[in-house]
């Protein structure tokens, strides 16, 4: 089964072509197109921009991976897109499209929740990193075996949430953000710092680089030390809702502290020492938080399999210690498998729109409704799991 994919949500626009076979999910191609110069000057996403960009360059990749590929309309069995939630403008750049192609075509379409495309990217074969109990840690990436139930921890710019499934297409968010998404967060603090935009890859470098120093010329501590005695840091900041009992997740008051931090301080944006600690300890709290409240979701709810997913999962920090956490773990979740995708499918991509697409329409009852989507979908920016 070959299923044709787009992605609009948000400041990437993503085409793919997924081949679907025996439960697994191969990538025959793909492209994305960042806009990362057209919103940096904001420090943000602009919607409007975003849309405009999409318009421009959605065409260009259909063109190029329908002509590269020879794809004719009989060799395509499934379009998918990303229906929500996600930027309106953009959205709908990506859903009339599809909808144009399902037209055109006669094919099926299948509305994906974006964050539920998170999650499936972590099914693309080959691209996700599989550790502890479900696979040989001298394995190869393409033989991750992932089994239900799955708690999966989605970290990205809009959203974080911690989902807990019994099976395919079944969610039960358990936490949430009650504020700034964890990505939001970085992008604001990074902001504040004047380290530009996308925030998360500034920080994580800026944090990395002051490690680096400390392990050198600082804090005399072992390679193989646990990473929270790394970053060894002078400034404190504090790890918003850890004890609070609940799975939810909040950020705005870690954001807010780091800007009365640097009003109070006005020597470290201009010290990349001080800027390079205060990065480190930021981004540490974050980690602290996400890590910390999916064990406690991990030791309540007691999956086989952990899934990480979402554009702050690219964070390597946040990588390690979550893996870190569960090895070392007392408890019976250490004998969970975990799932990381590659990078480039932590990021917003068409790929893991297929696969989620896919599951959608094979789980399916009414497959014919499918084929009357190119009339009743819609762009929804506020879509529920």
């Amino acid at each position: 089964m070959l299923i044709f994919a787009i992605e609009t949500s948000c400041d990437e626009t993503a085409v793919a072509l997924v081949k679907a076979e025996k439960g697994n999910f191969f990538v025959v191609d793909e492209y994305v197109s960042s806009q990362v110069k057209t919103h940096a000057p904001f420090g943000g996403v602009v919607p409007n921009l975003a849309a405009r960009d999409h318009l421009k360059n959605l065409p260009v990749l259909l063109k190029k991976i329908i002509s590269k590929n020879k794809i004719k309309r009989n060799d395509v069995d499934l379009i998918a897109v990303t229906q929500g939630p996600g930027l309106i403008p953009a959205l709908l750049v990506g859903t009339n499209a599809s909808k144009a192609l399902a037209y055109a075509w006669k094919k099926p379409l299948a509305g994906v929740n974006h964050i539920a495309g998170h999650i499936y990217a972590n099914f693309i074969q080959g691209s996700t990193f599989p550790f502890l109990k479900h696979s040989s840690r001298n394995s190869s990436r393409s033989n991750l075996s992932i089994k239900f139930p799955i708690l999966a921890l989605i970290v990205s710019g809009g959203h974080t949430e911690l989902i807990f499934m019994k099976k395919h297409l079944s969610y039960k968010i358990i936490g949430q953000t009650l504020d700034d998404a964890a990505g939001e967060a970085f992008d604001k603090v990074a902001k504040i710092l004047r380290l530009g935009y996308p925030g998360g890859p500034a920080i994580s470098a800026c944090a990395t680089n002051h490690i680096t120093w400390n392990m050198k010329h600082g804090t005399k501590v072992k390679k193989s030390a646990p990473c929270s005695m790394l970053h060894a840091p002078c400034m404190k900041l504090p790890r918003p809702m850890i004890d609070s009992g609940s799975l939810d997740f909040s950020f705005s008051g870690l954001k807010t502290a780091v800007l009365y931090t640097v009003r109070d301080n006005s020597k470290i944006t201009k010290s990349k020492k001080l800027t390079g600690e205060l990065c480190s300890e930021f981004q540490q709290a974050v980690v602290d938080v996400l890590v910390y409240k999916t064990i406690q979701a991990a030791k309540k709810y007691k999956p086989k399999t952990i899934l990480l997913g979402g554009g702050v999962s690219a964070n390597q920090e946040l990588r390690r210690q979550l893996k870190e956490k569960i090895r070392n773990s007392k408890f019976e979740i250490r004998n969970c498998g975990l799932a990381i995708p590659d990078t480039r499918y932590s990021l917003d991509n068409a790929a893991m729109i297929a696969v989620a697409g896919y599951h959608k329409w094979k789980l399916s009852k009414n497959k014919k409704a499918f084929y009357n989507n190119w009339r009743k979908l819609e762009a929804n920016a506020n879509l529920k799991l």
